[in-house]
């Protein structure tokens, strides 16, 4: 893979971004009422059990090499509460036209080393990915301070609306992105989820990794997001009830989606620094969202 270095891309790129107005965009009411607040403040509580013992640190089973040449950098993509935030922006080195874009949202550990080799190796498929910053730029390294960072932002969910909608804007209006997914882990499964719903029609596909999810039909209803669902078994954190809910109410509202429960696996199964973590399945889920993505967005021909 290669580095941008400053010059005539970046540069192009930044002038892009100021022109782009990051300020924020026009606001989708989402409706989120004490319930929801008290279910992600829940939420966060059934990560932190489920990952007490995990660290943040990728095993070896992390370091896979994308197989095309990558150009990768910081870029800042929207401003939040009067702050810039930055992502981590891939594509392919080769790239001449606008390829597809996927929205990469973090887990509960926040844009890491992790994030960013996973956004430069669906990157090689042949996509636009901008991996997102819902953290204000940190990121935890041990479980209480992931669980203070995913707190803040449920208690700040109209800043972390806002970012996900300029990332949107961004990949669209900027980086000129034909068609646009999301895929998140974990936390960012659960904000996969929350993107599709704020952009029911917009966004083309929504890859969810054992993320909450939600039952509500009023909340469903007007999604148009085709939306591929991957969760374990035995979460105990994203219980098997609930995904099973979820299945039955997009099957009500006759909508177009997937779900593959894989059995026997815990929460983050493709996580590869945490202990739940299964081979085997992450394999075959990345596959699963590479056949997806092709079939949704098209394959990374633009």
């Amino acid at each position: 893979m290669s580095y941008c270095v400053p010059g005539r891309g970046t540069t192009l790129a930044i002038q892009l971004l100021i022109l782009f107005a990051v300020a924020a965009c026009g606001r989708t009411e989402t409706g989120t009422d004490a319930e929801e607040q008290a279910a992600a403040v829940e939420n966060v509580e059934a990560m932190a059990r489920e990952h007490a013992e995990d660290t943040a640190e990728p095993s070896e089973a992390a370091r896979v090499e994308p197989q095309r040449e990558v150009t990768a950098e910081r870029l800042a993509y929207a401003e939040v509460d009067d702050e810039l935030v930055y992502g981590h922006f891939a594509f392919p080195s080769d790239m001449i036209e606008p390829l597809p874009a996927v929205i990469m949202i973090h887990e509960w550990w926040g844009l890491n080393d992790n994030i960013r080799a996973m956004a430069e190796r669906l990157a090689a498929e042949g996509y636009i990915v901008l991996a997102v910053d819902l953290f204000g730029g940190q990121a935890a390294t041990n479980p209480e301070a992931a669980r203070q960072l995913m707190l803040r932002a449920v208690e700040n969910r109209d800043s972390v609306t806002s970012n996900i909608e300029q990332a949107y804007a961004f990949v669209s209006n900027t980086a000129g992105a034909p068609r646009v997914a999301s895929l998140g882990w974990c936390f960012g499964g659960g904000w996969s989820l929350n993107t599709a719903m704020l952009f029911p029609s917009e966004l083309d596909a929504a890859v969810i990794y054992y993320g909450q999810v939600t039952d509500d039909e009023t909340r469903l209803s007007p999604l148009e997001v085709p939306i591929l669902g991957l969760f374990g078994s035995e979460d105990r954190g994203i219980k098997l009830e609930s995904v099973q809910r979820f299945e039955q109410a997009l099957e009500r509202l006759d909508k177009d989606y997937e779900i593959q429960i894989y059995e026997g696996a815990g929460h983050a199964f493709a996580n590869p620094s945490g202990n739940n973590f299964n081979a085997e399945y992450a394999e075959d889920a990345w596959n699963r969202t590479l056949d997806f993505l092709r079939d949704r967005l098209g394959d990374g021909t633009g």
